[in-house]
């Protein structure tokens, strides 16, 4: 049958207009793999992308390897991008072995903070594990760490390398729980400063890189990460001896980076909680895994609101925006900022203000001392 003239008109224009409308499909035609998978969703919801935190707010799980010397006023800048009130460089003597260079860094990053704005800017000190040994290591180790405090250094962050790869003079592996480091433990909670202490890794680095290990993509693009092979420590040891030091010291105040691991057992994570009262959480790298159980983790946050504080552990200002959502809002189905880490969608856990508070700044002024609070609301 033959379409009146303007009727086909209409119907090509009609047939043009759509063709312009659509997204250009750059997936090629036939079978894609896991990692290309990149599915826009239709779902329409509310979405409020937050690029400032509600509430001026500390990180207190950061890493400026050119504090030393960089001008730290660009670094500023960009925490008031973000209503970042107070930032804390955990890698207060750099990332070097040697003594001497570390104590320089310390030094001049302690100076460069005072002539930037010390309000701001805050560092914790390391110890340094190289060739730990029976004949003086310890008391070097607890001079050193006391020295940092009374210069400046308002704790002590402990790497995931002890218990992973520290070894002392002969050889073996210094466990996190090693009798040579209860006078550091010991001294921390005699100065009244907190132990920010990173140990392992999630659980499923450990587990067999199959179909089933959520975390597989992960590993597929990052390979050394996968410890079963590269690492014959169990994670239920490391993890077992970090508790000890927590039992062993109840009353030096403990930060568990990465709530622990155990962000997706928050059961596991009550039961820890109320076992070791000296232990404060702080959600580094964990937001994703918040995000998907938004009803738990709210439950979780309003339970140990005094306990919970705001980490983010590398420093990449655009993904800051993620934490908010999370934290602050009821948004739904929305998307991690690394596929890698989290392939699943997230919801906001709309934090009532009291609790948004204290995890953003009110627990780190309570469990850090010497830091400025002028600069908070009360």
């Amino acid at each position: 049958m033959r379409l009146p003239s303007a009727f086909a008109v209409c119907v090509c224009c009609l047939a043009t207009s759509l063709a312009v409308a659509q997204p250009k499909v750059s997936t090629p035609a036939g079978p894609i793999d896991f990692e290309e998978y990149e599915p826009v969703s239709t779902l329409k919801v509310a979405e409020h992308k937050l690029g400032r935190a509600k509430y001026p707010f500390i990180d207190v799980h950061n890493h400026q390897y050119q504090m030393d010397g960089a001008d730290l006023r660009k670094l500023i800048g960009q925490m008031d991008s973000l209503n970042m009130g107070l930032m804390i460089n955990l890698s207060g003597r750099g990332f070097s072995s040697n003594t001497a260079e570390s104590s320089k860094f310390f030094s001049d990053a302690l100076a460069n903070i005072q002539k930037t704005d010390s309000k701001r800017l805050a560092l914790f000190t390391n110890i340094n594990f190289a060739n730990v040994n029976d004949n003086g290591w310890t008391a070097q180790a607890v001079k050193t760490l006391e020295e940092d405090v009374k210069k400046g250094a308002k704790g002590l962050k402990i790497y995931k390398s002890l218990g992973f790869n520290v070894k002392d003079d002969k050889g073996n592996r210094v466990r996190v729980d090693d009798p040579r480091l209860d006078p550091v433990w010991a001294k921390c909670g005699e100065l009244g400063v907190p132990v920010l202490i990173h140990t392992a890794d999630p659980k499923s680095f450990w587990d067999p890189m199959d179909r089933y290990n959520e975390r597989w993509l992960e590993l597929k693009l990052h390979p050394g990460r996968k410890r079963a092979e590269n690492n014959s420590i169990p994670w239920e040891q490391l993890i077992a001896e970090q508790h000890n030091v927590f039992r062993k010291h109840p009353k030096t105040t403990f930060i568990n980076a990465h709530m622990g691991w155990f962000p997706n057992d928050l059961t596991k994570l009550d039961s820890l909680m109320q076992a070791f009262p000296n232990m404060n959480l702080e959600i580094g790298a964990v937001i994703a895994e918040l995000g998907r159980q938004p009803r738990a983790a709210r439950k979780f946050f309003e339970k140990y609101q005094d306990r919970i504080l705001f980490g983010k552990d590398s420093w990449v200002p655009s993904e800051y925006a993620t934490y908010f959502r999370v934290l602050e809002t009821d948004d739904e189905y929305f998307p991690y900022h690394k596929k890698y880490h989290a392939f699943w969608r997230m919801y906001g856990l709309a934090l009532p203000d009291e609790v948004l508070k204290k995890v953003y700044y009110k627990n780190a002024l309570r469990i850090i001392p010497g830091l400025d609070k002028s600069q908070f609301p009360q």
